[in-house]
């Protein structure tokens, strides 16, 4: 996968709105064969930490509809990440344990509007990505693995970047926008 275009989904990426505009953002593609393997067997480890730590519950998504396609595409994903051509870290800068909510709602929100911005970057040159979190399991050893100041930055997630098949996207389950949304009170 060119470099290049990794580079332009970003610079388009780097547009979004952001707290205070300091772009205080770290981005790191990792796109060494070896690199890549590294992180999906972290990958895998976190699937597993999370398989475990959830004895006799079902996962997450099984009450919602489709939810079994969702973990099981979590699962496959686990399976195949080391051959993706490359994954995306984000970094937003400092922690947030103990940060204070409007602390923390400038470091989420200066970040995953440029993240999902990269995601419509690639959308539009044939690439895709899907948002995994589950990585954040083993966040201090990803960190240890990419030489991240794991006390200066916080990993927003673990996002892999391959080629779509073909660009048939269809809608996706949400609940309707009468049960979320209301006007002027809860």
């Amino acid at each position: 996968m060119p470099r290049a275009l990794l580079e332009e989904c970003l610079e388009l990426a780097l547009q979004a709105p952001n707290a205070e505009n300091r772009n205080e953002w770290r981005w790191i593609v990792v796109d060494d064969r070896e690199m890549v393997t590294k992180l999906a067997a972290e990958y895998r480890a976190a699937m597993s930490a999370y398989q475990h730590s959830q004895p006799g519950k079902p996962a997450a998504s099984h009450d919602v509809p489709g939810g079994d396609a969702i973990v099981a595409s979590a699962y496959a994903l686990a399976e195949k990440l080391d051959r993706m051509p490359a994954i995306l870290i984000p970094l937003m800068p400092g922690r947030p344990e103990g940060k204070s909510l409007p602390e923390q709602c400038a470091m989420w929100g200066s970040i995953i509007q440029a993240v999902w911005s990269f995601f419509l970057a690639l959308r539009e040159r044939g690439l895709g990505s899907a948002w995994t979190t589950v990585a954040s399991r083993r966040e201090k050893q990803i960190a240890e693995l990419l030489g991240i100041p794991h006390d200066q930055y916080t990993q927003v997630g673990l996002f892999p970047i391959a080629y779509t098949i073909g660009t048939d996207f269809k809608k996706v389950y949400r609940k309707p926008v009468s049960e979320v949304l209301s006007y002027n009170r809860f």
